[in-house]
């Protein structure tokens, strides 16, 4: 909701910029999905070994998180 005002503000203040904005927000998304989508599987793998190594923690009767 922020994003959408503030882009009404901008196309109060400056039209061409807003409708430029308006334009290049989809190819900006595209381009940067691609990162998006490794930083969410390397995120995925952190979570995998943190498993992993708390994993005799775990079976020994330690709680998670302490």
């Amino acid at each position: 909701m922020f994003g959408f005002v503030l882009w009404l503000v901008l196309l109060f203040l400056c039209w061409p910029l807003a409708l430029l904005a308006l334009v290049l927000y989809p190819l900006f998304w595209l381009i940067t999905l691609p990162f998006r989508l490794i930083g969410i599987g390397v995120d995925g793998l952190f979570e995998v070994l943190r498993a992993i190594v708390m994993l005799p923690a775990r079976i020994l009767g330690g709680s998670p998180g302490r």
